[in-house]
């Protein structure tokens, strides 16, 4: 007799490994999701870095303080994009010197859960130099930044 087709018990063989391989695969992609989506606050983060830095280099103070010469100036009206997919760009001055810092915040929503609500910080001294922290794991932490 000649068998034709597959016996019931190689056909649950591969259903086994086909779950294995998504029990595996489903978290890795969900890990890169969330490093993918948390890169953007990077780019945004560098592209405000720079128009903060050429405003307090010209100006002597940060983008969103107030000087009698210029106002009270934020960084989008200076043309950087502060508001991304996955989270917006947000100032805070620390002083009159320049200091200051640009805050990247993960939205509450339409993200992934690693790094929902999270935040990552660029601060400015005022003798010009830059550092990066932020809360989300290690992770996902951009490189160069601490991660609380």
């Amino acid at each position: 007799m000649k068998q034709q087709g597959f016996t019931l018990i190689e056909l649950m063989i591969v259903v086994a490994i086909i779950g294995i391989l998504a029990a595996i695969a489903l978290p890795q992609y969900q890990n890169f999701m969330a490093r993918s989506q948390a890169s953007e606050s990077v780019v945004l983060l560098d592209g405000a870095k720079t128009t903060a830095e050429d405003f307090a280099t010209f100006n002597g103070v940060f983008v969103s303080g107030t000087s009698a010469a210029t106002g009270n100036v934020t960084l989008s009206a200076l043309g950087a994009r502060v508001v991304g997919s996955y989270g917006n760009v947000t100032t805070t001055t620390e002083d009159s010197n320049g200091a200051g810092s640009i805050t990247y915040t993960f939205n509450s929503t339409g993200v992934n859960n690693n790094i929902k609500g999270k935040t990552v910080t660029y601060t400015r001294t005022a003798d010009g130099d830059w550092s990066c922290a932020s809360n989300l794991s290690a992770a996902f932490a951009p490189k160069g930044c601490t991660s609380s």
